[in-house]
């Protein structure tokens, strides 16, 4: 048991570094054209996917790092919420045939750090925003 209750807040962190840094890569796209994107064109300066974008940069930086997790999260969960119901529900009422399947799943993913936390290995720990991952009890001596 202990297994399970020491694990969780480190493949929470897993979770939470991997989405943010495939987050991050959206944004690095748009704003500086890495990785190119299909389109070939990046959004107008002060645009809404310009805004966006800025949000999946810093947004995604700091959730990779672990500080601020929680509002962060909160903010980019209301992005990805707009993002999806401004231009992927208008499309269809389905998100396999709108292209909004990730815009739905990172909303919910950032919604989940903002009930859980940031799990281990986050600066929120180091600089007491958020409580440590449960350290295991002492192992139990057999009696004689």
């Amino acid at each position: 048991m202990w297994d399970m209750v020491l694990l969780a807040p480190r493949m929470r962190a897993v979770l939470r570094i991997v989405a943010a840094l495939i987050f991050l890569e959206h944004g690095t796209q748009k704003l500086f054209g890495f990785p190119p994107p299909m389109g070939g064109t990046l959004p107008a300066a002060v645009s809404l996917l310009w805004f966006g974008a800025i949000l999946e940069l810093v947004g995604g930086a700091l959730l990779v790092l672990g500080l601020f997790t929680r509002p962060v999260a909160f903010v980019l969960a209301g992005e990805m919420a707009f993002a999806y119901w401004l231009f992927h529900a208008p499309r269809s009422a389905f998100p396999a045939l709108n292209g909004g399947d990730a815009a739905i799943l990172y909303c919910f993913v950032f919604l989940y750090f903002v009930a859980a936390g940031p799990g281990a290995w986050a600066l929120d720990i180091k600089l007491g925003r958020e409580p440590g991952p449960i350290s295991a009890p002492p192992p139990s001596r057999a009696a004689p």
